[in-house]
């Protein structure tokens, strides 16, 4: 009893020693494993939150840092409830695929906003704190750097500081429907007079066209620009779970598809592989 107190009192002190600022930037993965996929990635200069009570059962070599949140996480649209909550148990992900890794585990506290649609996925906001794990080396106190190796290099798209949020659709400059305040986007150039094009991004608030004093639209859903103005219809028909699709009424959202010419009509028409909050 003597000898386990004093090698969980040894792993306290080392613990509590490491609690200083990082010397270079370091990935914060899931599990104590190497192979387990990195959460985030904390700059040069950051204090982790050491977690104590995880100090005695995490393996030698590893350290139980404490992660704040909120995290961007993607759910099987079968792991959500009728009230779109998500089912207790149900693995989150951190990219809509399933080899994507799994972040966590759904519990019944969760604190959950849908914020995307990819098809068969949703992406979810989850607030909560998550224990994740820094590798230390060989050495106490060191702290390795991000690997190069193509097995274990740093994901392709960057991850928001630990308690940021996190973007849930980055736009890029040349994304349709961004336009100076007040004042109508430019055309959608399709190039060969109708023919689907290649699918990209496109950003607007997302409408109802549906009126009790109107005729009805080809296309219940639509996208204005920052002048009000429609300027595409969107088929919504990919999208899986459309019962959530209220939603994103009157937000600005970002939808990726390809554009097309309505039949028999000069509307532009997108359709929507993905959904997302901007």
């Amino acid at each position: 009893m003597k000898t386990k107190l004093l090698a969980l009192a040894a792993l306290l002190a080392a613990a509590a020693a490491f609690a200083a600022p990082l010397t270079e930037t370091t990935a914060i993965h899931t599990k104590p494993d190497q192979a387990s996929p990195a959460v985030t990635f904390l700059k040069a200069g950051t204090e982790p939150t050491v977690v104590p009570e995880s100090v005695a059962s995490t393996p030698a070599g590893w350290l139980a840092v404490e992660l704040p949140g909120p995290f961007e996480a993607y759910v099987l649209n079968k792991d959500l409830t009728k009230s779109l909550d998500v089912k207790v148990g149900a693995n989150l992900y951190l990219a809509p695929k399933p080899d994507a890794g799994v972040l966590t585990v759904a519990t019944k506290d969760d604190k959950t906003t849908l914020t995307g649609l990819y098809g068969k996925w949703t992406q979810i906001r989850l607030e909560r704190k998550l224990t994740g794990y820094i590798h230390l080396g060989g050495a106490p106190g060191y702290v390795p750097a991000i690997a190069t190796t193509p097995a274990a290099a740093a994901p392709s798209t960057p991850s928001a500081p630990v308690g940021a949020p996190m973007s849930a659709a980055p736009v890029s400059p040349g994304v349709y429907g961004v336009a100076t305040p007040g004042h109508a986007a430019p055309m959608v150039n399709l190039g060969d007079g109708g023919a689907t094009t290649l699918p990209r991004q496109f950003a607007g608030k997302f409408v109802s066209t549906r009126s009790a004093f109107k005729p009805r639209r080809p296309y219940d859903w639509a996208l204005t620009d920052d002048a009000g103005k429609r300027y595409a219809y969107l088929d919504i028909s990919k999208l899986l779970l459309t019962d959530q699709i209220e939603n994103y009424v009157n937000h600005t959202v970002v939808v990726f598809g390809a554009a097309k010419n309505a039949p028999d009509s000069k509307d532009i028409v997108i359709q929507v592989e993905t959904l997302q909050l901007k």
